[in-house]
């Protein structure tokens, strides 16, 4: 078992250990602290990028659920007329070949899990690198008409300044001990969320108001809340048999539940929602799978996230391209599985990003009324 296995475990059960870190997390929020405050003094130099910038990430170590919302953003704004774009730090990517823009063909590999998986679901354009700056100013020269950039988890990365933060918070997993790292699994202290625009990542199982389901609605009207549907099972690859003869797993049937993201057990608890008898296997989140792996799995059907998949497919094209599988890894194939996911936002979301962008002189209300009479004249 890794480290980061452990310390997670660790996390999640509130282990008396982690108290022995103490000492630590006091350097490192005193760290943390001072680079925060030199940034905002003007002794550490920070980019203002030409056009407005929003920041998606979260102050807690391990998925939050951002990469389904910053899909959903897109989508929105997309449909609204504003030409969007993003950009990443590309975890997990080659920062050798970085900055990079990500299309449709960029291996996980090379620019990252969550870029391929937001740039396959979106069609957006993108681009990665650890120095944000270099990252939209190659972003900006490929593509110079866009009007707004989102930010992938650079909450922490002061060098570049924004004009909106949202901070995801997962309800049902909270913050822990409340504690920094390593004796908890925050970034920073909880007064971060002061000043910032917070959604509240809840379980569709759980209410935090009551358990009326008239309330529930009226509450979820109001507040700044996510929830994450789960979509059908789509077969991760190509069967090697006629998709009509291979059957989807069905409510009561057992799966193995094969994670590599941050928080495994939300994506253990969807399925387990959905009726299934899960056999959870959680590995570090942004895991490099190998295929090899994966046949320790049998008896039932694999089930793994849309993040995973991203790698996986590209191991299986690889894999079918350099020659021919055999037998047990064509068995394989047949008993791969992926459930996406789709992140619902409640109305006030909306209607909090839409005063927020319109201070920033982009008025999706006016772009409405303009693609409107655009298409009456069409007519």
């Amino acid at each position: 078992m890794s480290i980061e296995t452990t310390v997670t475990r660790a996390w999640q059960r509130q282990a008396a250990w982690l108290w022995l870190l103490l000492p630590i997390s006091w350097l490192y929020g005193l760290i943390t602290t001072l680079r925060r405050q030199a940034y905002k003094a003007g002794l550490l130099s920070s980019y203002r990028a030409p056009v407005p910038v929003m920041v998606i990430g979260n102050i807690s170590v391990g998925g939050s659920g951002k990469t389904p919302l910053i899909i959903a953003l897109v989508d929105y704004l997309k449909e609204h007329g504003v030409k969007v774009g993003v950009i990443s730090r590309g975890y997990g990517g080659d920062t050798s070949q970085m900055p990079a823009l990500v299309d449709a063909a960029s291996l996980p590999n090379v620019v990252g899990d969550e870029p391929c998986l937001i740039v396959n679901m979106t069609n957006a354009p993108m681009a990665v690198c650890p120095d944000r700056k270099q990252a939209i100013m190659t972003l900006l020269a490929a593509h110079p008409d866009l009007q707004f950039i989102i930010a992938d988890d650079g909450l922490q990365h002061y060098a570049l300044q924004r004009d909106i933060e949202w901070i995801v918070v997962d309800s049902a997993r909270g913050f822990g001990n409340q504690q920094l790292l390593p004796t908890g699994f925050l970034r920073e202290p909880m007064s971060r969320l002061q000043g910032a625009t917070v959604i509240y990542h809840e379980p569709l199982t759980i209410d935090p108001v009551d358990k009326n389901k008239d309330n529930s609605n009226l509450y979820r009207a109001h507040r700044l809340t996510m929830h994450l549907e789960a979509d059908a099972l789509q077969l991760l690859w190509q069967p090697t048999l006629s998709y009509s003869q291979i059957d989807a797993p069905k409510k009561g049937h057992t799966v193995h539940a094969v994670s590599g993201i941050g928080y495994p057990q939300r994506f253990f608890n969807t399925l387990n929602s959905l009726g299934f008898d899960v056999v959870g296997h959680a590995y570090p989140d942004h895991y490099d799978f190998e295929l090899a792996e994966l046949l320790q799995y049998t008896e039932y059907p694999i089930v793994v996230t849309s993040k995973d998949a991203v790698k996986i497919r590209a191991l299986l094209s690889k894999a079918t391209t350099d020659k021919a599988l055999n037998n047990e890894y064509q068995e394989l194939i047949n008993r791969l599985w992926v459930l996406p996911v789709t992140a619902e936002l409640s109305d006030s979301c909306y209607d909090n990003l839409q005063q927020q962008l319109k201070k920033l002189g982009i008025d999706i209300a006016n772009n409405d009324n303009t693609n409107n009479s655009t298409k009456a004249n069409n007519r």
